[in-house]
């Protein structure tokens, strides 16, 4: 194990640095930059912030630089918000992944249980729908399941709020802060879940049914046992080692954030964040932001071969 891991690590500084240099000459060449388009700042002003930034040197100087300054903990200052990086980010992303961390939650459960079940149930009504419901979830955009949950429950019916974190001007703390946020966060959350649903299930669905087929599950079956014991104890847990190496691909979206959900809903996330320094062409943000998700990936691929491995000792042989 030692030798995998040593070897896992290595190709994980290569791919990070090969993505890193790959990810700064893409923004450093795209036209324009923040500086170039405020249309507020004289000519004499622009060339002097670049030379204070650094943005007039070449661009493996400034990647050089850059990865200096990354490897000391330095992403680098955002030039629209006039922060530090890394300040954003925990100003923000922490709002991010309570939206993702829930939704993931109930994603799973929900796509477990109903997988399951219809997979046990293979073509009866129960699954028809099931399959219906989720390929309907995989074609509708999330955009328009959220303006049109937002239409529904928060404008006619007016359960919960249109979006926000909390109500504006609100000064709740404890529990009012926490139901408040509850409140608002429900709608982003049954939106992300619902995207998310459709594929999960349909996946553990037709692992579930290659495991019903196999012959351990009948000889389980031939002793006596329970239904619900063979369903839940043999199938469910040979059913959900594939899915192991999923979990790998929630780390970067844990943090990552939701770009469309949290511009639908308003919510104070690092995905809209995101998008708001596309269009200021706030590239040292957007560089910090890319990189920290290409790390949590890496990393998250890294950890879901570990889990697999320790989970099945068929792989370890």
């Amino acid at each position: 194990m030692s030798t995998y891991l040593t070897k896992r690590l290595l190709y994980m500084l290569v791919i990070l640095f090969a993505a890193s240099l790959l990810i700064f000459c893409l923004y450093a060449s795209t036209p324009g930059d923040f500086i170039t388009g405020n249309i507020k700042l004289t000519a004499e002003r622009k060339a002097e912030l670049r030379e204070i930034y650094g943005l007039n040197k070449p661009m493996l100087e400034r990647y050089g630089i850059w990865m200096n300054n990354a490897f000391h903990g330095d992403f680098g200052y955002s030039l629209a918000q006039q922060k530090p990086v890394l300040q954003l980010f925990n100003d923000y992303i922490w709002n991010s992944f309570l939206l993702a961390a829930v939704s993931t939650f109930l994603t799973w459960v929900i796509a477990v249980i109903v997988g399951v079940v219809s997979a046990y149930k293979q073509y009866s009504w129960f699954d028809t729908l099931v399959m219906v419901a989720i390929f309907a979830a995989m074609s509708l955009p999330s955009f328009f399941i959220g303006l049109f949950l937002i239409k529904i429950l928060a404008v006619d019916l007016k359960w919960l709020p249109p979006g926000g974190m909390i109500t504006t001007g609100s000064n709740a703390t404890g529990m009012a802060y926490l139901k408040e946020v509850v409140r608002h966060m429900a709608l982003p959350v049954v939106v992300m879940t619902l995207l998310g649903l459709g594929s999960l299930t349909r996946y553990f669905r037709s692992n579930m049914i290659d495991v019903l087929k196999q012959d351990y599950i009948r000889t389980a079956r031939a002793k006596g046992l329970k239904e619900r014991k063979v369903l839940f104890t043999h199938a469910l847990r040979n059913a959900l080692l594939p899915a192991i190496t999923l979990v790998g691909f929630e780390l970067p979206a844990l943090f990552g954030g939701s770009l469309i959900i949290e511009q639908i809903f308003n919510w104070p996330g690092i995905g809209q964040l995101y998008m708001k320094s596309f269009g200021l062409r706030d590239y040292p943000l957007l560089m910090g932001f890319t990189m920290f998700i290409a790390i949590l990936t890496v990393i998250g691929t890294l950890l879901s071969d570990i889990l697999y491995r320790v989970a099945d000792p068929r792989v370890r042989l």
